[in-house]
Protein backbone atom coordinates (compact mmCIF):
# COMPACT_ATOMS: atom_id res chain seq x y z
CA UNK A 1 0.00 0.00 0.00
CA UNK A 2 2.58 2.27 0.89
CA UNK A 3 4.93 1.51 -2.06
CA UNK A 4 1.20 2.38 -4.42
CA UNK A 5 0.98 5.65 -2.83
CA UNK A 6 4.45 6.98 -2.53
CA UNK A 7 4.24 5.84 -6.70
CA UNK A 8 1.08 7.42 -7.27
CA UNK A 9 2.23 10.83 -5.22
CA UNK A 10 5.31 11.29 -7.15
CA UNK A 11 3.80 10.87 -11.05
CA UNK A 12 0.84 12.80 -9.71
CA UNK A 13 3.95 15.61 -8.83
CA UNK A 14 5.18 15.33 -11.89
CA UNK A 15 2.29 15.49 -14.20
CA UNK A 16 1.73 18.83 -11.95
CA UNK A 17 5.18 20.40 -12.84
CA UNK A 18 4.89 19.16 -16.60
CA UNK A 19 1.88 20.80 -17.02
CA UNK A 20 2.56 24.41 -17.48
CA UNK A 21 5.22 23.67 -19.45
CA UNK A 22 3.37 21.96 -22.00
CA UNK A 23 0.18 24.32 -21.86
CA UNK A 24 3.02 27.43 -22.32
CA UNK A 25 4.35 25.48 -25.50
CA UNK A 26 0.72 25.45 -26.65
CA UNK A 27 0.43 29.30 -26.01
CA UNK A 28 -2.57 28.53 -23.35
CA UNK A 29 0.18 29.14 -20.36
CA UNK A 30 -1.53 27.72 -16.64
CA UNK A 31 0.15 30.01 -13.49
CA UNK A 32 3.78 28.17 -12.72
CA UNK A 33 2.89 29.52 -9.35
CA UNK A 34 -0.67 28.04 -8.63
CA UNK A 35 0.93 24.58 -10.09
CA UNK A 36 3.52 24.67 -7.82
CA UNK A 37 1.39 25.29 -4.97
CA UNK A 38 -0.64 22.49 -5.76
CA UNK A 39 2.43 20.41 -5.94
CA UNK A 40 3.84 21.06 -2.76
CA UNK A 41 0.62 20.35 -0.74
CA UNK A 42 0.58 17.00 -2.88
CA UNK A 43 4.63 16.22 -1.67
CA UNK A 44 3.02 16.43 2.44
CA UNK A 45 1.39 13.05 1.58
CA UNK A 46 4.31 10.89 1.19
CA UNK A 47 6.36 12.80 4.08
CA UNK A 48 3.60 12.43 6.50
CA UNK A 49 3.10 8.16 5.83
CA UNK A 50 7.17 8.44 5.69
CA UNK A 51 6.89 9.84 9.36
CA UNK A 52 4.06 7.45 10.20
CA UNK A 53 5.40 4.27 9.35
CA UNK A 54 9.00 5.01 8.72
CA UNK A 55 8.84 2.43 5.57
CA UNK A 56 11.00 2.96 2.82
CA UNK A 57 10.26 2.30 -0.94
CA UNK A 58 11.96 1.49 -3.78
CA UNK A 59 9.17 2.06 -7.11
CA UNK A 60 10.47 0.80 -10.46
CA UNK A 61 8.21 1.60 -13.73
CA UNK A 62 10.43 -0.12 -16.32
CA UNK A 63 13.34 -1.95 -17.90
CA UNK A 64 15.49 1.53 -19.52
CA UNK A 65 18.26 -0.13 -21.25
CA UNK A 66 19.53 -3.80 -21.55
CA UNK A 67 23.21 -4.32 -21.44
CA UNK A 68 25.45 -6.09 -19.17
CA UNK A 69 23.50 -4.92 -17.08
CA UNK A 70 20.12 -3.97 -17.00
CA UNK A 71 19.10 0.22 -16.22
CA UNK A 72 15.70 0.11 -15.02
CA UNK A 73 13.32 3.51 -14.29
CA UNK A 74 13.26 3.39 -10.68
CA UNK A 75 12.72 5.67 -7.71
CA UNK A 76 13.99 5.50 -3.96
CA UNK A 77 11.46 7.32 -1.43
CA UNK A 78 13.54 7.09 2.25
CA UNK A 79 14.43 9.56 4.91
CA UNK A 80 16.57 11.90 2.79
CA UNK A 81 14.32 12.27 -0.46
CA UNK A 82 10.75 12.47 1.66
CA UNK A 83 12.02 14.93 3.27
CA UNK A 84 13.46 16.95 0.71
CA UNK A 85 11.05 16.71 -1.66
CA UNK A 86 8.33 19.02 0.22
CA UNK A 87 11.14 21.47 1.23
CA UNK A 88 12.07 22.31 -2.42
CA UNK A 89 9.15 22.85 -3.82
CA UNK A 90 7.72 24.80 -0.94
CA UNK A 91 11.10 26.65 -1.32
CA UNK A 92 10.21 27.12 -5.35
CA UNK A 93 6.71 28.07 -4.70
CA UNK A 94 7.95 30.94 -2.80
CA UNK A 95 10.43 32.03 -5.35
CA UNK A 96 8.46 31.72 -8.25
CA UNK A 97 5.63 33.86 -6.34
CA UNK A 98 8.20 36.42 -6.00
CA UNK A 99 9.64 36.45 -9.01
CA UNK A 100 6.16 37.58 -10.01
CA UNK A 101 6.76 40.81 -8.70
CA UNK A 102 10.96 41.08 -8.81
CA UNK A 103 10.16 40.33 -13.28
CA UNK A 104 6.87 41.96 -13.52
CA UNK A 105 8.32 44.16 -16.49
CA UNK A 106 10.50 41.12 -18.06
CA UNK A 107 8.79 39.96 -21.12
CA UNK A 108 9.94 36.93 -21.51
CA UNK A 109 8.54 36.07 -17.92
CA UNK A 110 6.80 32.82 -18.28
CA UNK A 111 9.55 31.39 -20.12
CA UNK A 112 11.73 32.50 -17.40
CA UNK A 113 10.10 30.89 -14.47
CA UNK A 114 9.53 27.51 -17.12
CA UNK A 115 13.61 27.18 -16.82
CA UNK A 116 12.74 27.25 -13.29
CA UNK A 117 10.52 24.72 -13.12
CA UNK A 118 12.64 22.32 -15.32
CA UNK A 119 15.77 23.59 -12.51
CA UNK A 120 13.51 22.26 -9.79
CA UNK A 121 12.64 18.82 -11.47
CA UNK A 122 16.58 17.98 -12.63
CA UNK A 123 16.84 18.71 -8.66
CA UNK A 124 13.95 16.29 -8.02
CA UNK A 125 15.26 13.24 -10.54
CA UNK A 126 18.95 12.99 -8.65
CA UNK A 127 17.46 13.63 -5.13
CA UNK A 128 15.02 10.41 -5.78
CA UNK A 129 17.16 8.83 -8.40
CA UNK A 130 17.68 4.67 -7.65
CA UNK A 131 20.18 4.17 -10.05
CA UNK A 132 23.22 6.20 -10.98
CA UNK A 133 22.20 6.82 -14.76
CA UNK A 134 19.05 8.74 -13.49
CA UNK A 135 21.62 10.40 -11.00
CA UNK A 136 23.60 11.78 -13.72
CA UNK A 137 20.82 12.70 -15.89
CA UNK A 138 19.45 15.34 -12.93
CA UNK A 139 23.34 15.86 -11.90
CA UNK A 140 23.66 17.18 -15.86
CA UNK A 141 19.88 18.73 -16.10
CA UNK A 142 20.44 21.45 -13.18
CA UNK A 143 24.11 22.05 -14.76
CA UNK A 144 22.25 22.56 -18.02
CA UNK A 145 19.66 24.86 -16.36
CA UNK A 146 22.02 27.04 -14.17
CA UNK A 147 24.03 28.14 -17.34
CA UNK A 148 20.48 29.20 -19.00
CA UNK A 149 19.51 30.84 -15.69
CA UNK A 150 22.57 32.20 -15.04
CA UNK A 151 23.31 34.16 -18.35
CA UNK A 152 19.46 34.97 -18.45
CA UNK A 153 20.27 38.48 -19.21
CA UNK A 154 22.81 37.07 -22.05
CA UNK A 155 23.15 41.03 -23.20
CA UNK A 156 25.63 41.32 -20.38
CA UNK A 157 28.98 40.41 -21.01
CA UNK A 158 29.51 39.45 -17.32
CA UNK A 159 26.52 37.33 -17.67
CA UNK A 160 27.62 35.57 -20.31
CA UNK A 161 31.21 35.00 -18.70
CA UNK A 162 29.66 33.95 -15.13
CA UNK A 163 27.66 31.54 -16.71
CA UNK A 164 30.47 29.36 -18.69
CA UNK A 165 32.65 29.90 -15.77
CA UNK A 166 30.29 28.26 -13.47
CA UNK A 167 29.86 25.44 -16.14
CA UNK A 168 33.49 25.07 -16.93
CA UNK A 169 34.27 24.44 -13.08
CA UNK A 170 31.15 21.88 -13.48
CA UNK A 171 32.51 20.15 -16.06
CA UNK A 172 36.14 19.35 -13.92
CA UNK A 173 33.95 18.18 -11.31
CA UNK A 174 31.77 15.61 -13.85
CA UNK A 175 35.61 14.56 -14.59
CA UNK A 176 35.16 12.78 -11.27
CA UNK A 177 31.47 11.23 -11.37
CA UNK A 178 32.07 9.80 -14.84
CA UNK A 179 35.70 8.21 -13.96
CA UNK A 180 33.28 6.58 -10.45
CA UNK A 181 30.69 5.45 -12.29
CA UNK A 182 33.47 3.80 -15.35
CA UNK A 183 34.55 2.53 -12.07
CA UNK A 184 31.74 1.24 -10.80
CA UNK A 185 30.39 -0.34 -13.59
CA UNK A 186 33.79 -2.17 -14.47
CA UNK A 187 34.37 -3.89 -10.81
CA UNK A 188 30.89 -4.11 -9.62
CA UNK A 189 28.51 -4.50 -12.80
CA UNK A 190 25.66 -2.20 -11.34
CA UNK A 191 24.66 0.84 -11.02
CA UNK A 192 21.86 0.46 -8.49
CA UNK A 193 22.49 2.12 -5.23
CA UNK A 194 21.47 -0.82 -3.37
CA UNK A 195 23.57 -3.39 -4.63
CA UNK A 196 26.82 -1.25 -4.84
CA UNK A 197 26.57 -0.28 -1.10
CA UNK A 198 26.72 -3.59 -0.38
CA UNK A 199 30.58 -3.60 -2.12
CA UNK A 200 32.59 -2.65 0.68
CA UNK A 201 34.92 -1.96 1.51
CA UNK A 202 35.56 0.85 -1.67
CA UNK A 203 39.06 1.49 -2.52
CA UNK A 204 39.85 4.94 -2.43
CA UNK A 205 40.10 6.36 -6.12
CA UNK A 206 36.57 6.19 -6.91
CA UNK A 207 35.40 7.93 -3.64
CA UNK A 208 38.17 10.39 -4.38
CA UNK A 209 36.37 10.87 -7.93
CA UNK A 210 32.87 11.44 -5.91
CA UNK A 211 34.41 14.05 -3.79
CA UNK A 212 35.62 15.57 -6.68
CA UNK A 213 32.25 16.03 -8.20
CA UNK A 214 30.56 16.87 -5.19
CA UNK A 215 33.82 19.98 -4.48
CA UNK A 216 33.09 21.35 -8.33
CA UNK A 217 28.87 21.59 -7.71
CA UNK A 218 29.25 22.42 -4.16
CA UNK A 219 31.97 24.95 -4.76
CA UNK A 220 34.57 23.88 -2.14
CA UNK A 221 38.07 25.11 -2.53
CA UNK A 222 39.79 25.69 -5.46
CA UNK A 223 36.47 24.84 -7.64
CA UNK A 224 34.62 27.64 -6.35
CA UNK A 225 34.85 31.05 -7.61
CA UNK A 226 31.95 30.19 -9.97
CA UNK A 227 29.10 30.21 -7.18
CA UNK A 228 29.80 34.05 -6.39
CA UNK A 229 30.63 34.87 -10.42
CA UNK A 230 26.85 33.42 -10.25
CA UNK A 231 25.44 36.63 -8.74
CA UNK A 232 25.14 37.74 -12.02
CA UNK A 233 21.57 36.00 -12.58
CA UNK A 234 18.56 37.17 -11.37
CA UNK A 235 18.34 37.15 -7.95
CA UNK A 236 15.24 34.66 -8.32
CA UNK A 237 18.21 31.94 -9.46
CA UNK A 238 20.60 32.92 -7.10
CA UNK A 239 17.92 32.58 -4.28
CA UNK A 240 16.93 28.72 -5.66
CA UNK A 241 20.43 27.99 -6.93
CA UNK A 242 21.69 28.36 -3.73
CA UNK A 243 19.46 27.00 -1.45
CA UNK A 244 17.81 23.71 -2.46
CA UNK A 245 18.96 22.81 -6.18
CA UNK A 246 22.23 22.90 -7.62
CA UNK A 247 24.97 23.58 -4.73
CA UNK A 248 23.79 21.13 -1.96
CA UNK A 249 23.52 18.57 -4.97
CA UNK A 250 27.53 17.45 -4.27
CA UNK A 251 26.69 17.32 -1.14
CA UNK A 252 23.48 15.09 -1.54
CA UNK A 253 25.89 13.16 -3.83
CA UNK A 254 28.25 12.10 -0.71
CA UNK A 255 25.44 11.64 1.77
CA UNK A 256 23.57 9.10 -1.20
CA UNK A 257 27.17 7.48 -1.59
CA UNK A 258 28.35 7.77 2.90
CA UNK A 259 28.16 3.96 3.07
CA UNK A 260 31.09 3.76 0.85
CA UNK A 261 32.82 6.77 1.65
CA UNK A 262 32.39 5.67 5.45
CA UNK A 263 34.85 3.13 5.37
CA UNK A 264 37.89 4.25 4.13
CA UNK A 265 39.15 6.46 6.43
CA UNK A 266 41.50 8.45 4.02
CA UNK A 267 38.07 10.11 2.40
CA UNK A 268 36.25 10.55 5.47
CA UNK A 269 39.68 13.06 6.41
CA UNK A 270 39.99 14.78 2.86
CA UNK A 271 36.28 15.56 3.53
CA UNK A 272 36.86 16.81 6.70
CA UNK A 273 39.60 19.14 5.68
CA UNK A 274 38.24 19.97 2.36
CA UNK A 275 34.92 21.44 4.52
CA UNK A 276 36.73 22.79 6.89
CA UNK A 277 39.23 24.76 4.56
CA UNK A 278 36.18 25.69 2.55
CA UNK A 279 34.21 27.43 5.41
CA UNK A 280 36.58 29.13 7.03
CA UNK A 281 37.62 30.65 3.33
CA UNK A 282 34.84 31.56 2.70
CA UNK A 283 34.06 33.43 5.62
CA UNK A 284 37.02 35.26 5.02
CA UNK A 285 35.76 36.44 1.82
CA UNK A 286 32.61 37.29 2.85
CA UNK A 287 33.63 39.45 5.41
CA UNK A 288 35.62 42.17 2.88
CA UNK A 289 32.64 42.36 -0.07
CA UNK A 290 30.68 44.88 -0.11
CA UNK A 291 28.23 43.57 -3.53
CA UNK A 292 25.08 42.20 -1.05
CA UNK A 293 24.44 39.32 -3.08
CA UNK A 294 28.19 37.82 -2.45
CA UNK A 295 28.29 38.31 0.96
CA UNK A 296 25.14 35.97 1.07
CA UNK A 297 26.73 33.90 -1.73
CA UNK A 298 30.03 33.39 0.17
CA UNK A 299 28.34 32.73 3.06
CA UNK A 300 26.26 29.34 0.90
CA UNK A 301 30.04 28.10 0.21
CA UNK A 302 30.82 28.88 3.73
CA UNK A 303 28.10 26.45 4.41
CA UNK A 304 28.47 24.11 2.26
CA UNK A 305 31.96 23.50 3.47
CA UNK A 306 29.94 22.74 6.92
CA UNK A 307 28.26 20.02 5.46
CA UNK A 308 31.15 18.41 3.41
CA UNK A 309 32.83 19.15 6.76
CA UNK A 310 29.99 16.89 8.70
CA UNK A 311 30.53 14.15 6.18
CA UNK A 312 33.87 13.93 7.15
CA UNK A 313 32.64 13.60 10.46
CA UNK A 314 30.99 10.62 9.70
CA UNK A 315 27.40 11.77 10.11
CA UNK A 316 25.24 12.41 6.85
CA UNK A 317 22.11 12.70 8.34
CA UNK A 318 23.26 15.50 10.52
CA UNK A 319 24.82 17.01 6.59
CA UNK A 320 21.16 16.59 5.69
CA UNK A 321 19.52 17.89 8.35
CA UNK A 322 21.66 21.00 7.65
CA UNK A 323 20.81 21.19 4.21
CA UNK A 324 16.88 21.68 5.38
CA UNK A 325 17.62 24.23 7.72
CA UNK A 326 19.53 26.08 5.82
CA UNK A 327 17.92 25.91 2.57
CA UNK A 328 14.70 28.23 4.27
CA UNK A 329 16.78 31.27 5.49
CA UNK A 330 19.25 30.95 2.96
CA UNK A 331 16.60 31.31 0.05
CA UNK A 332 14.87 34.27 2.47
CA UNK A 333 17.79 36.24 2.82
CA UNK A 334 17.95 36.14 -1.19
CA UNK A 335 14.50 37.21 -1.98
CA UNK A 336 14.98 39.77 1.14
CA UNK A 337 18.20 41.35 -0.50
CA UNK A 338 16.18 41.12 -4.29
CA UNK A 339 13.68 43.37 -2.98
CA UNK A 340 15.89 45.38 -1.46
CA UNK A 341 17.65 45.73 -4.65
CA UNK A 342 14.53 45.91 -6.83
CA UNK A 343 13.71 49.14 -4.40
CA UNK A 344 16.79 50.80 -4.60
CA UNK A 345 17.01 50.69 -8.62
CA UNK A 346 19.54 47.87 -8.85
CA UNK A 347 21.92 48.82 -6.30
CA UNK A 348 23.72 46.45 -4.92
CA UNK A 349 26.67 48.40 -2.88
CA UNK A 350 25.60 47.63 0.79
CA UNK A 351 27.96 51.51 1.79
CA UNK A 352 25.10 53.03 -0.45
CA UNK A 353 22.21 51.42 1.58
CA UNK A 354 21.08 52.08 4.88
CA UNK A 355 18.54 53.26 7.02
CA UNK A 356 16.05 50.27 5.18
CA UNK A 357 14.31 49.45 8.47
CA UNK A 358 12.32 52.22 8.17
CA UNK A 359 11.36 52.21 4.22
CA UNK A 360 11.13 48.17 4.24
CA UNK A 361 10.34 46.87 7.98
CA UNK A 362 9.18 43.58 6.37
CA UNK A 363 12.13 42.44 4.12
CA UNK A 364 14.98 44.50 7.17
CA UNK A 365 13.08 42.67 9.79
CA UNK A 366 13.10 38.83 8.25
CA UNK A 367 16.27 39.34 6.87
CA UNK A 368 17.57 40.15 10.59
CA UNK A 369 15.51 36.83 11.44
CA UNK A 370 17.55 34.82 8.41
CA UNK A 371 21.07 36.58 9.75
CA UNK A 372 20.28 35.74 13.31
CA UNK A 373 19.26 31.78 12.23
CA UNK A 374 22.78 32.03 9.95
CA UNK A 375 24.85 32.43 13.14
CA UNK A 376 23.04 30.01 15.13
CA UNK A 377 20.95 31.69 17.62
CA UNK A 378 18.99 29.60 19.65
CA UNK A 379 15.68 28.15 18.86
CA UNK A 380 15.97 28.96 15.48
CA UNK A 381 16.75 26.85 12.40
CA UNK A 382 20.10 26.85 11.99
CA UNK A 383 20.65 26.47 15.80
CA UNK A 384 19.30 22.57 15.81
CA UNK A 385 22.12 21.76 13.03
CA UNK A 386 24.77 24.26 13.27
CA UNK A 387 25.34 24.08 16.90
CA UNK A 388 25.07 20.21 17.00
CA UNK A 389 27.78 19.70 13.93
CA UNK A 390 30.28 21.93 16.03
CA UNK A 391 28.93 19.80 19.44
CA UNK A 392 30.32 16.91 17.31
CA UNK A 393 33.38 18.29 16.51
CA UNK A 394 34.25 19.30 19.92
CA UNK A 395 33.92 15.47 21.31
CA UNK A 396 35.27 14.30 18.10
CA UNK A 397 39.38 13.74 18.18
CA UNK A 398 39.82 13.32 14.73
CA UNK A 399 41.27 16.54 13.64
CA UNK A 400 42.47 19.71 15.72
CA UNK A 401 43.19 21.63 12.96
CA UNK A 402 39.63 21.46 11.68
CA UNK A 403 38.02 22.20 14.68
CA UNK A 404 39.66 25.49 15.26
CA UNK A 405 39.61 26.63 11.58
CA UNK A 406 35.61 25.81 11.78
CA UNK A 407 35.33 28.10 14.99
CA UNK A 408 37.25 31.05 13.13
CA UNK A 409 34.75 30.40 10.45
CA UNK A 410 31.77 30.36 12.85
CA UNK A 411 32.72 33.86 14.64
CA UNK A 412 33.29 35.11 11.38
CA UNK A 413 29.64 33.82 10.07
CA UNK A 414 28.48 36.66 13.26
CA UNK A 415 30.26 39.58 12.04
CA UNK A 416 29.79 39.46 8.20
CA UNK A 417 26.00 38.90 9.36
CA UNK A 418 26.14 42.07 11.42
CA UNK A 419 28.20 43.82 9.26
CA UNK A 420 25.32 43.25 6.86
CA UNK A 421 23.05 44.48 9.15
CA UNK A 422 24.35 47.45 9.92
CA UNK A 423 25.44 48.71 6.21
CA UNK A 424 21.95 47.84 5.26
CA UNK A 425 19.48 48.63 7.93
CA UNK A 426 20.80 50.98 10.62
CA UNK A 427 21.83 54.51 10.21
CA UNK A 428 20.60 57.45 7.92
CA UNK A 429 19.90 56.49 4.13
CA UNK A 430 23.01 56.64 1.79
CA UNK A 431 20.94 55.87 -1.21
CA UNK A 432 19.42 58.63 -4.18
CA UNK A 433 16.53 60.66 -2.11
CA UNK A 434 14.80 59.79 -5.18
CA UNK A 435 14.15 56.03 -4.50
CA UNK A 436 11.01 55.55 -2.53
CA UNK A 437 11.29 51.97 -1.55
CA UNK A 438 7.91 50.70 -0.85
CA UNK A 439 5.79 47.21 0.37
CA UNK A 440 2.76 46.66 -1.08
CA UNK A 441 2.43 44.18 -3.19
CA UNK A 442 1.53 41.00 -1.38
CA UNK A 443 4.14 38.66 -4.15
CA UNK A 444 6.76 41.14 -2.74
CA UNK A 445 6.38 39.96 1.32
CA UNK A 446 4.31 36.93 1.72
CA UNK A 447 6.87 34.98 -0.11
CA UNK A 448 9.24 35.80 2.42
CA UNK A 449 7.19 35.74 5.59
CA UNK A 450 6.39 32.27 4.40
CA UNK A 451 10.28 31.61 4.52
CA UNK A 452 10.78 33.27 7.79
CA UNK A 453 8.11 30.95 9.56
CA UNK A 454 10.11 28.22 7.85
CA UNK A 455 13.49 29.67 9.56
CA UNK A 456 12.27 29.69 12.93
CA UNK A 457 10.06 26.12 12.92
CA UNK A 458 11.83 23.79 10.56
CA UNK A 459 14.63 22.96 13.08
CA UNK A 460 12.39 21.62 15.45
CA UNK A 461 10.04 19.96 13.01
CA UNK A 462 13.00 18.16 11.37
CA UNK A 463 15.15 17.40 14.09
CA UNK A 464 11.82 15.61 15.40
CA UNK A 465 11.47 13.89 12.36
CA UNK A 466 15.07 12.75 11.95
CA UNK A 467 17.90 12.05 14.35
CA UNK A 468 21.54 11.19 13.34
CA UNK A 469 22.01 7.30 13.33
CA UNK A 470 24.83 7.48 15.23
CA UNK A 471 24.33 8.65 19.29
CA UNK A 472 25.66 11.79 20.16
CA UNK A 473 27.49 12.55 23.45
CA UNK A 474 25.21 13.76 25.56
CA UNK A 475 27.58 14.83 28.55
CA UNK A 476 29.58 17.79 27.97
CA UNK A 477 31.02 20.57 30.03
CA UNK A 478 29.14 23.57 29.81
CA UNK A 479 31.78 25.39 28.00
CA UNK A 480 31.52 22.79 25.27
CA UNK A 481 27.82 22.46 24.92
CA UNK A 482 28.06 26.36 24.82
CA UNK A 483 31.16 26.96 22.76
CA UNK A 484 29.20 28.03 19.71
CA UNK A 485 26.99 30.60 21.25
CA UNK A 486 30.05 31.75 22.61
CA UNK A 487 31.88 31.97 19.41
CA UNK A 488 28.93 34.05 17.70
CA UNK A 489 28.88 36.04 20.56
CA UNK A 490 32.32 36.90 20.27
CA UNK A 491 32.10 37.51 17.01
CA UNK A 492 29.03 39.92 16.75
CA UNK A 493 30.55 41.96 19.88
CA UNK A 494 34.24 42.19 17.74
CA UNK A 495 31.97 43.14 14.69
CA UNK A 496 29.98 45.81 16.75
CA UNK A 497 33.27 47.47 18.20
CA UNK A 498 34.93 47.20 14.54
CA UNK A 499 31.76 49.90 13.19
CA UNK A 500 31.55 51.65 16.42
CA UNK A 501 35.43 52.48 15.23
CA UNK A 502 34.97 52.77 11.73
CA UNK A 503 32.39 55.53 12.15
CA UNK A 504 33.63 57.19 15.12
CA UNK A 505 37.45 57.82 14.28
CA UNK A 506 38.39 60.55 12.11
CA UNK A 507 41.00 60.02 9.51
CA UNK A 508 41.49 56.48 9.21
CA UNK A 509 44.46 55.27 7.94
CA UNK A 510 44.90 54.87 4.16
CA UNK A 511 44.63 50.76 2.86
CA UNK A 512 45.30 49.28 -0.20
CA UNK A 513 42.49 49.74 -2.48
CA UNK A 514 42.76 45.74 -3.24
CA UNK A 515 43.66 43.18 -0.21
CA UNK A 516 43.50 39.66 -0.82
CA UNK A 517 40.65 38.74 0.59
CA UNK A 518 38.30 41.32 -1.47
CA UNK A 519 40.19 39.46 -4.55
CA UNK A 520 39.72 36.08 -3.38
CA UNK A 521 43.49 35.40 -2.64
CA UNK A 522 44.02 36.48 -6.31
CA UNK A 523 42.77 33.35 -7.14
CA UNK A 524 40.92 34.46 -10.26
CA UNK A 525 43.44 36.50 -10.84
CA UNK A 526 46.54 33.89 -11.27
CA UNK A 527 43.77 31.38 -12.74
CA UNK A 528 42.09 33.57 -15.19
CA UNK A 529 44.56 35.84 -16.05
CA UNK A 530 47.73 34.96 -15.03
CA UNK A 531 47.68 31.43 -16.53
CA UNK A 532 45.89 31.70 -19.74
CA UNK A 533 48.46 34.73 -20.45
CA UNK A 534 51.44 32.60 -20.18
CA UNK A 535 49.90 29.99 -21.87
CA UNK A 536 49.18 32.51 -24.86
CA UNK A 537 53.14 34.25 -24.56
CA UNK A 538 54.57 29.79 -24.95
CA UNK A 539 52.01 29.33 -27.96
CA UNK A 540 53.06 32.75 -29.40
CA UNK A 541 56.56 32.48 -28.88
CA UNK A 542 57.05 28.54 -30.26
CA UNK A 543 54.30 29.27 -33.18
CA UNK A 544 56.19 31.78 -34.46
CA UNK A 545 59.64 30.69 -34.02
CA UNK A 546 58.13 27.51 -36.27
CA UNK A 547 56.74 30.17 -38.78
CA UNK A 548 59.95 31.69 -38.67
CA UNK A 549 62.42 28.47 -39.19
CA UNK A 550 59.84 26.69 -41.71
CA UNK A 551 58.15 29.43 -43.69
CA UNK A 552 59.86 33.06 -43.37
CA UNK A 553 63.57 31.06 -43.77
CA UNK A 554 62.98 28.68 -46.18
CA UNK A 555 60.48 30.62 -48.31
CA UNK A 556 60.16 34.60 -48.95
CA UNK A 557 63.55 35.66 -46.69
CA UNK A 558 65.66 32.91 -48.47
CA UNK A 559 64.43 34.07 -51.94
CA UNK A 560 64.82 37.45 -50.67
CA UNK A 561 68.19 36.85 -49.65
CA UNK A 562 69.60 34.54 -52.61
CA UNK A 563 68.13 37.80 -55.16
CA UNK A 564 69.90 40.14 -53.29
CA UNK A 565 73.24 38.28 -53.15
CA UNK A 566 73.05 37.60 -56.73
CA UNK A 567 72.25 41.21 -57.57
CA UNK A 568 75.11 42.65 -55.64
CA UNK A 569 77.07 40.39 -57.21
CA UNK A 570 76.15 40.73 -60.44
CA UNK A 571 76.34 45.08 -60.29
CA UNK A 572 79.67 44.22 -60.29
CA UNK A 573 79.92 43.19 -63.33
CA UNK A 574 77.35 45.54 -65.01
CA UNK A 575 79.35 46.67 -68.02
CA UNK A 576 76.71 47.14 -70.39
CA UNK A 577 77.21 43.86 -72.50
CA UNK A 578 74.24 42.06 -73.83
CA UNK A 579 75.16 38.55 -72.87
CA UNK A 580 75.77 38.87 -69.03
CA UNK A 581 72.51 40.73 -68.92
CA UNK A 582 70.74 37.82 -71.00
CA UNK A 583 72.23 35.24 -68.76
CA UNK A 584 70.98 37.44 -65.74
CA UNK A 585 67.42 37.27 -66.53
CA UNK A 586 67.45 33.79 -67.48
CA UNK A 587 69.49 32.15 -64.58
CA UNK A 588 65.95 34.67 -62.71
CA UNK A 589 63.29 33.09 -64.80
CA UNK A 590 64.71 29.13 -64.35
CA UNK A 591 65.02 29.99 -60.76
CA UNK A 592 61.34 31.25 -60.28
CA UNK A 593 59.73 28.73 -62.63
CA UNK A 594 61.68 26.33 -60.29
CA UNK A 595 60.08 27.51 -57.46
CA UNK A 596 56.54 28.04 -58.69
CA UNK A 597 56.60 24.10 -59.67
CA UNK A 598 57.80 23.17 -56.21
Amino acid sequence: MANLLFHATLLTIIIILITPIITSWLNHPINATTAMKLATMTSTIPLLLFINTGVKSITTNFNWINMNFNLQISFTFDTYSAIFLPVALLITWSILQFTNWYMGHDPHLNKFSMYLLLFLMAMLTLTTANNMLQLFIGWEGVGIMSFLLISWWHARTNANASALQAIIYNRIGDIGLIMSMAWLALNFNTWEMQQMVSHTPMPLLPLLGLILAAAGKSAQFGLHPWLPAAMEGPTPVSALLHSSTMVVAGVFLLIRFHPLIGTNPIALQSCLCLGALTTTFAALCALTQNDIKKIIAFSTTSQLGLMILTIGLNQPELAFLHITTHAFFKAMLFLCSGSIIHNLNNEQDIRKMGGMQKMLPITTACATLGSLALTGTPFLAGFYTKDLIIETMNTSTLNAWALLTTMAATTLTAAYSLRLIFYVQLHTPRHSTWNNPHETCPNQTLPILRLAMGSILTGLLVTSTILPNKTQIMTMTPTTKLCAIIISLLGLICALDLAQQTTQLIGPNKTLNHTALTQLTFFNTLLHRHTPKINLSLAHQSLLSNDTLWYETAGPTMLKTINATMANKLSVSSTGVIKTYLMTFTMTLITGLLWTKL
